[in-house]
């Protein structure tokens, strides 16, 4: 890893995959054919994408995960070295079938996502360079790689490293292994519901910070941001844009909240740069390539 230290290093811990956009009129709702009007093909993830954001943003970053032994998986490699990220850490699977995916974007910016993960692919994390935390800034896991997540949240902890889990879809389980060991649980509003079984929004963060003593957020779309603290839900709202592709927007708020953070920025600091980023990103087609510049987002108010 890099051991140049004039920006703010993540170490993004995550699932990896190569992901074919379509952009169509509308989904149809009965068995049919389509054309699209707009196509690309990206490898990212959620970490992962996270970890893109925070280097376009103006830090640096390593990708920790794994793909399959195939000629995939050394695209993938690739891909994200051209985006900036030390993907020394990324091992590749004997055996193993990379991740895939489709996305299909709608014109109202809203997807239908269908992801292919290769069961077999090994889930052991005990070979991740564990020590290399203890000189990152901060650590994103998200939970598509558990094992992977839960020892990397775990060493940050140890380390004293702030360690953020996007807290997102998963299954209940999984959820309630990894939340306790992040000291930033920062939720999808859904992720959230299904955490805590609980619909408003603030009862239902209230009901996670009262057990948990570091930061509890959820982003909530076009709501922009809402988190806990001293006692209070404080929000960021989001700036109004014309939304073209949600994939990877929350994934671009994780990788700049974290970037602002890791800069010293207060919560809402932070939270007003990245629900800017998010938004600036939903204007624009291709996923996580749709992340805006920091001047950008700087200019907008962010």
């Amino acid at each position: 890893m890099s051991e140049r230290r004039d920006a703010p290093l993540m170490i993004a811990v995550g699932g990896i995959c190569t992901t074919t956009l379509y952009r169509v009129p509308a989904v149809p709702a009965v068995p049919g054919k389509v054309l699209a009007t707009d196509a690309a093909e990206i490898v990212d993830g959620m970490a992962v994408s996270a970890a893109c954001a925070f280097v376009r943003l103006g830090g640096q970053a390593a990708a920790w995960g794994r793909v399959g032994d195939d000629p995939r998986g050394v695209e993938m490699c690739r891909e994200l070295a051209t985006a900036g990220l030390d993907v020394s850490a990324v091992r590749r699977v004997p055996e193993g079938r990379s991740s895939i995916a489709v996305s299909i974007i709608d014109a109202r910016g809203d997807r239908l996502v269908v992801p292919y993960h290769d069961a077999s692919l090994d889930p052991a994390a005990d070979w991740l360079p564990l020590e290399r935390i203890a000189k990152a800034d901060f650590v994103h896991v998200d939970t598509r790689w558990v094992e992977g997540a839960a020892a990397a949240l775990a060493a940050a902890r140890s380390a004293g490293v702030p360690g953020m889990l996007d807290a997102d879809i998963a299954p209940p389980e999984v959820l309630a292994r990894l939340v306790p060991l992040a000291s930033h649980a920062v939720f999808s509003d859904a992720g959230l519901v299904l955490h805590t079984g609980i619909n408003d929004l603030e009862d239902a963060l209230r009901s996670v910070a009262a057990g948990h003593p570091g930061h509890v957020g959820a982003s909530c779309g076009a709501e922009g941001y809402a988190w806990i603290e001293e006692g209070a839900m404080r929000r960021a709202p989001a700036p109004r844009v014309e939304v073209v592709d949600t994939l990877a927007a929350g994934d671009v708020f994780h990788g700049a909240l974290a970037l602002r953070l890791a800069e010293g920025a207060t919560i809402a600091e932070a939270a007003r740069f990245a629900v800017v980023a998010a938004s600036l990103k939903c204007s624009r087609f291709g996923g996580r390539l749709g992340c805006p510049s920091r001047v950008e987002v700087e200019l907008t108010g962010g």
